[in-house]
């Protein structure tokens, strides 16, 4: 049996901070309540918005990816495929681009010019998505190798938030929380247990998708994200993740004890919501939940790119070890939920 691993990754990050505390400074409308408090996060990552030097999704995505290669035993012109997951489709400034796809524009830029390109959209496990799918074609045969991107100029969605925002109740505030980032991994296959990815498993509840929807704004020109806060992150779509986990484990006759997993690493939302989460799972499972990474502190949220961003920080850190096991629970608008598990021991930082 074919089985597949994480190869390499990488990471970019916009230098430029801005805290929570000075974003909301640029709002008419003052909360009265703190957000830094509710979300714990303290600043993000904004892009540059130099004309020289202008960040959009394409530079984000396309740094992440040159620094993935950077550390990858393979070169850009190796690749079988690469996969592009960005929900923000910023290039050449404020135009969104749907075609030609990111995928093909990155395989340009980066010499990838064998390579299959395609985008994939599924909200923040769009880099999830597109891990499960290389999984598949690897195990399938069809590939050797691939790469997933993203590239997210998601603080488009922040600076209409400021205008926009009127009320305590606006379905905007979420977006207050997210930062700029891109990220990369590449995707090959396993020949040691010590590093493996044993299992992708995502699910769709579509019956939820309304609770959060991106879309232009009703009011300015800029791109809005409109989110039932209340509903999204009622208990019961907050245990639909341990109800998956716990049929996907059954059926493989284990528990999530017997995972023995080290690190747990969820969406990162907001430091309450990776709090809810781990304690919705330690009820769950009857079992103490691993130790949770997060740099939501530093980054907020950084929809697709998140669980990436966090391995690749908490592998820059001397505390790393080889040899972990990592559970990786995507959560996303649709609403996506699931489970990947991976043992690493060789990708560096």
């Amino acid at each position: 049996m074919i089985h597949t691993r994480f190869e390499s990754v990488g990471a970019y990050l916009p230098t430029a901070v801005v805290t929570t505390r000075d974003l909301v400074a640029q709002m008419s409308y003052q909360p009265p309540f703190d957000l830094q408090s509710i979300t714990g996060i303290a600043e993000r990552r904004v892009h540059d918005k130099r004309p020289e030097t202008f960040e959009d999704s394409f530079v984000l995505a396309r740094r992440a990816a040159e620094d993935c290669l950077s550390r990858s035993r393979y070169a850009a012109a190796d690749l079988d495929v690469i996969i592009s997951t960005s929900i923000t489709r910023f290039k050449d400034g404020d135009d969104f681009h749907f075609e030609p796809s990111f995928a093909h524009q990155l395989a340009r830029a980066l010499g990838a010019r064998r390579a299959i390109h395609f985008d994939v959209s599924n909200a923040c496990a769009g880099m999830m998505t597109g891990v499960a799918i290389l999984d598949r074609m690897i195990k399938a045969g069809n590939i050797r190798n691939g790469i997933v991107v993203s590239g997210e100029r998601i603080t488009a969605i922040a600076e209409t938030a400021v205008k926009e925002i009127g009320e305590v109740y606006d379905p905007q505030f979420g977006s207050l929380t997210v930062g700029d980032s891109g990220a990369a991994v590449i995707v090959d296959e396993s020949t040691s247990e010590a590093d493996r990815i044993h299992y992708v498993e995502l699910m769709t509840c579509s019956e939820y998708s309304h609770l959060c929807i991106g879309k232009p704004s009703d009011r300015n020109q800029g791109i809005a994200l409109y989110t039932d806060n209340h509903q999204m992150h009622k208990e019961e779509r907050s245990r639909l993740w341990t109800r998956f986990q716990s049929d996907f484990l059954a059926k493989r006759g284990s528990s999530f004890a017997a995972e023995d997993y080290d690190y747990v690493i969820h969406h990162q939302v907001g430091s309450k919501f990776i709090r809810n989460f781990n304690g919705h799972g330690e009820a769950a499972f009857g079992t103490p939940m691993p130790e949770s990474l997060s740099v939501v502190e530093k980054y907020g949220n950084t929809s697709t790119t998140s669980h990436f961003l966090v391995l690749h920080d908490h592998l820059r850190k001397a505390g790393a070890r080889a040899g972990a096991k990592y559970l990786f629970v995507p959560a996303a608008s649709g609403v996506v939920t699931g489970c990947v598990s991976a043992t690493i021991s060789s990708l560096e930082v």
